[in-house]
């Protein structure tokens, strides 16, 4: 990875992979491989979500199946957090249950009230297996929740109920790339 100052700057956006798309719905493996091949698998990870305009970006959601995702995200005081996480764990999730929007770069346009903890510790390594925590709370807290529920193989949705899901994948079916080619969407 070349050390510049903006992720992704080196990187290439990668197709996104959209709902319907098995590999979303699969959990990840973990990444075994610390090499110039993970380097470059998160610059484009940060290209991707950059051209996207999104704030976290798991690896399925561009087709590679492995525990990793990167953020540039902020939570509710507008304080900027920013990095990568290799094998993350989500080992807490506690605070008061808050439901607030959330939409998801697979799911392109749609967005419901979803219900996420307010506080949410991850663990994992960097992309130079160092170890790392990451502590977030608010917006930063949902984005840490959801990254780590897509490499499980889950989606916002399914912490949706009732009416907010039905409502959630009607539009999803409606939505102008329902069907599409997940690969080349």
């Amino acid at each position: 990875m070349r050390h510049r100052s903006i992720p992704g700057s080196s990187g290439r956006p990668r197709p996104m992979r959209l709902l319907g798309d098995p590999v979303l719905r699969e959990p990840c493996r973990d990444v075994t491989a610390f090499d110039a091949g993970l380097r470059e698998l998160i610059e484009d990870m940060f290209a991707t979500m950059y051209a996207a305009n999104g704030v976290g970006l798991a690896a399925n959601q561009i087709g590679v199946p492995l525990r990793v995702f990167v953020y540039d995200c902020p939570d509710d005081e507008d304080r900027r957090h920013l990095g990568h996480i290799v094998n993350p764990r989500l080992v807490t999730a506690d605070g008061e249950l808050v439901r607030g929007p959330e939409g998801c770069l697979s799911l392109p346009g749609i967005e419901a009230g979803t219900p996420r903890h307010d506080r949410a510790v991850v663990t994992g390594v960097t992309y130079d297996g160092a170890p790392v925590e990451v502590t977030g709370t608010g917006f930063f807290a949902r984005c840490l929740q959801h990254e780590c529920d897509h490499l499980d193989g889950g989606l916002y949705t399914d912490h949706l109920a009732g009416l907010r899901r039905r409502r959630a994948l009607r539009a999803a079916r409606r939505a102008p790339w329902a069907g599409r080619d997940r690969a080349a969407s």
